[in-house]
């Protein structure tokens, strides 16, 4: 008889599977039986616990943007600091960048997503410590601002191609890029 894995464990093994197949696929391409297989579980664990592929999809997404949240702090007074650190994190979790990225396409045109409450409300309190850094109210200015940064910190994660072309061979300094980005955002704050 076959050692009992634990729920917990099981609905882990599914979601680190789910993670790579999802990087790789998107969720259109993903496959629930690659999953299931990946995890070393029957296919049915994972509508078990998860419902649907789309469903377990949202759960991949929530976890990531979790990681990022607990390694990243708020933007506070030191934005410039704040997309260093996200430029950084996003540079070692490619992973992330395109799960992102297959939502944004998997997902266009659409309203807010089932469960994307909890994101919402995390943006509004990256938001808010951005205002207060810099010594304002919160706005629809500060909104978009937070929203250009997270932009900037993702861009060179994003288009590597295009990296590759405009770049060339310093593509690989991420160090290099990533201080550019600094200093870019600490010019355009004075």
């Amino acid at each position: 008889m076959a050692p009992k894995v634990s729920t917990a464990a099981t609905r882990a093994a599914l979601l680190e599977a789910a993670r790579e197949e999802f990087a790789a696929y998107g969720v259109a391409g993903a496959r629930v039986d690659r999953i299931a297989e990946r995890a070393g579980v029957n296919k049915e664990r994972i509508y078990g616990h998860f419902g649907s592929k789309e469903k377990l999809f949202d759960a991949v997404i929530t976890e990531a943007l979790d990681d990022l949240t607990a390694q990243i702090a708020l933007p506070g007074a030191d934005p410039v600091d704040y997309v260093a650190k996200l430029t950084d994190y996003y540079h070692s979790h490619p992973e992330l960048v395109r799960l992102l990225m297959w939502e944004a396409l998997n997902y266009r045109g659409q309203d807010l997503l089932p469960g994307q409450e909890s994101r919402v409300e995390r943006c509004a309190r990256k938001s808010a410590s951005l205002a207060a850094g810099l010594g304002e109210t919160p706005s629809a200015n500060t909104a978009r601002l937070l929203f250009m940064l997270t932009g900037l910190a993702l861009y060179p994660s994003m288009m590597p191609q295009l990296g590759r072309i405009i770049l060339g061979e310093n593509v690989e300094d991420h160090e290099a890029i990533r201080d550019q980005i600094a200093t870019f955002v600490a010019a355009s704050l004075k």
